[in-house]
């Protein structure tokens, strides 16, 4: 099987299992082959404006989006496949990483939250957060946990990243109502509803999740000025890759 299948079939494989409820949203992967100068903005883009390079990028698959596209999302769409598949832009992917980080480095690491519910996504977030100082909100999000100032284990931070908008819309909403500004990792099937600051990604996908979350925290961590600009974490992506058993997943 030619290497670009194996990427496409390994990426596809790992997103069905946090599709979302609507079938006709489901993602599907792009493979990470090599497009026509002509037909890709990814081409356009050298390595060396890119934060990581972009065939690792692509293998990642940070790009692939869903077959349904909302409004909001438009503006970070590239191209439409064939297939009817919403790509995104990769290079608009980087510059929002590196927006966010500037914004995220203005604020006490203790007054950051991040947010997952789902399962992919918890690992990236606990990494996240131990390398920024971060407070993780993994899991379930407890109804009144930023609201309810009766609540006695209520946090109260100065921004929340959610790494879903629908999966993690209680916090959303919560933090909407308590005027915290919400950073959001959305695909092409999201909505802005209570976001503030948004990184087009795939925000289903193991690999995906583990990327985007481990340039935030580098690039916030450069931004602080506690990690060289030519330093990575020394946590690597594979650290923040979640590893889920068959069992866990079906579960």
């Amino acid at each position: 099987m030619p290497e670009d299948e194996k990427i496409e079939e390994k990426i596809e494989d790992e997103t069905k299992t946090e599709e979302i409820e609507e079938e006709e949203t489901e993602p599907v992967a792009e493979p990470a082959e090599e497009p026509k100068a002509a037909e890709s903005a990814e081409v356009t883009v050298s390595d060396e404006e890119l934060l990581m390079p972009r065939d690792a990028l692509l293998s990642a698959g940070i790009h692939i989006g869903t077959r349904m596209k909302t409004g909001d999302m438009e503006q970070f769409i590239y191209r439409v496949r064939a297939d009817g598949l919403f790509v995104l832009d990769v290079k608009k992917t980087d510059d929002r990483i590196r927006v966010t980080a500037k914004f995220l480095a203005r604020f006490e690491p203790s007054k950051i939250a991040a947010a997952a519910a789902r399962l992919y996504a918890q690992e990236p977030v606990n990494k996240f957060c131990q390398a920024t100082g971060a407070t993780p909100v993994v899991g379930r999000f407890i109804p009144g946990l930023l609201s309810n100032p009766l609540y006695p284990n209520r946090i109260e931070p100065e921004v929340l990243i959610v790494s879903d908008p629908r999966a993690d819309f209680q916090a959303v909403k919560e933090a909407s109502s308590v005027g915290i500004p919400v950073v959001a990792l959305c695909s092409t099937d999201n909505e802005f509803t209570g976001v503030d600051l948004v990184i087009p990604t795939n925000n289903k996908g193991r690999r995906a999740l583990a990327v985007i979350y481990w340039l935030l925290a580098r690039q916030i961590l450069r931004e602080r000025g506690e990690l060289a600009q030519d330093k990575d974490l020394s946590p690597t992506v594979d650290d923040f890759e979640a590893k889920i058993s068959r069992e866990e997943e079906e579960t």
